[in-house]
């Protein structure tokens, strides 16, 4: 295929972002992120929990602040 017009492209990791649920999902979480900067990750931590958030979704957001959305202005 060397004449042909057609490339080879390598597999390119596509990075999913988490669709929000809906805006009180959002407001309880960017609070959480307050909270975590204001007191602690423990704090943010528990708050987080007493709204039913899963694990998955509490490590996120707190352990990983590089993948959070960047705030829009």
């Amino acid at each position: 295929m060397p004449n042909s017009p057609e490339t080879l492209h390598m597999p390119v990791k596509t990075v999913v972002l988490h669709a929000r649920v809906d805006q009180k999902m959002c407001d309880i979480v960017n609070l959480g992120i307050a909270v975590q900067a204001a007191f602690s990750t423990l704090c943010a931590l528990e708050y987080l929990k007493s709204y039913n958030l899963s694990p998955e979704l509490i490590e996120r957001v707190l352990l990983h602040p590089e993948q959070r959305r960047q705030a829009l202005h």
